[in-house]
């Protein structure tokens, strides 16, 4: 399949969501409100999930588009569960994870510590998709955050950055290019594979001790690219791929993380490992 057309269908499912979920703004916000049991400010974990779970969101995200499914899939299961905006740029409304991703990483330390005040928690589980998956091993290497995080659950993160089907090795014959992206969108330029916050995001090895990692990444991807970046190499680390539990999944990048819940019951095996249940094709039923 040729490249543009392999782009066009993560791009319509984008367009399409946007469309059904950006245009209503009362719903917008009732997703977010407390009777909703998720971003619920007065729950307390209990003793059969003790750790509460903050999910990060994509590129281009915010804190409700990206989990209108997987978060009340949560809540319905036990859970306290937040979400938070980060990565915003001066006059790019709803449009979030823009911004300088060691900045972002700031915004996860000081929201994680909100919810860990809220919630009387030693710990937290974190969930991310795409750059919401990648960008809090910033925060766990760099920021102290190792230290209260469990476990770190990543949905197609790019974790070692993505080539974009090949497109980034073009930017150097457009003269220009990679200054414009850097300067105007910091966000999209860190996450270019060898870029310099890749690079440090990588130096000495993937991981950092005491926490545990899943990777659940799914060989149609067309936005990190190749799929296998996503893998992550050291002790305490389980690289997951999609179609392995589910050879008939063909789930993107996009529908990883918004509507797969074949994804979402491996994602919920990471957070409660003593209670796993094998994930299958049956698991959509879940």
């Amino acid at each position: 399949m040729l490249p543009w057309r392999r782009l066009l269908r993560p791009l319509a499912v984008l367009t399409l969501t946007a469309a059904a979920l950006v245009a209503p703004t009362g719903a917008a916000q009732a997703a977010t409100a407390p009777s909703s049991g998720w971003n619920n400010w007065s729950c307390k974990p209990s003793a059969a999930h003790p750790r509460p779970v903050v999910l990060v969101h994509g590129t281009f995200g915010n804190s409700w588009d990206n989990w209108l499914g997987f978060a009340p899939y949560l809540v319905n299961r036990g859970y306290c569960v937040y979400s938070l905006d980060y990565g915003q740029l001066p006059g790019v409304p709803l449009f979030n994870g823009l911004g300088p991703i060691d900045k972002s990483a700031e915004q996860l330390d000081v929201f994680v510590d909100k919810v860990l005040a809220a919630t009387g928690a030693a710990k937290t589980d974190i969930v991310g998709h795409s750059q919401g998956g990648m960008m809090p091993r910033y925060y766990l290497k760099f920021l102290g955050g190792a230290s209260k995080v469990n476990a770190l659950v990543g949905l197609a993160p790019d974790n070692h950055g993505t080539t974009l089907l090949g497109f980034t090795k073009l930017l150097p014959y457009f003269p220009g290019a990679e200054d414009l992206i850097t300067t105007a969108t910091p966000g999209l330029a860190d996450q270019i594979a060898g870029s310099p916050f890749q690079q440090k995001l990588n130096e000495g090895g993937d991981t950092v001790p005491g926490v545990k990692y899943t990777v659940i990444a799914t060989k149609y991807d067309e936005v990190v690219t190749p799929y296998r970046s996503a893998f992550l190499d050291g002790p305490n680390v389980r690289n997951v791929v999609l179609q392995d539990l589910c050879l008939l999944d063909l789930s993107e990048h996009v529908a990883i993380g918004i509507t797969d819940r074949i994804a979402w019951h491996e994602a919920l095996n990471a957070l409660d490992p003593a209670h796993a249940e094998r994930t299958t094709c049956a698991s959509v039923f879940d």
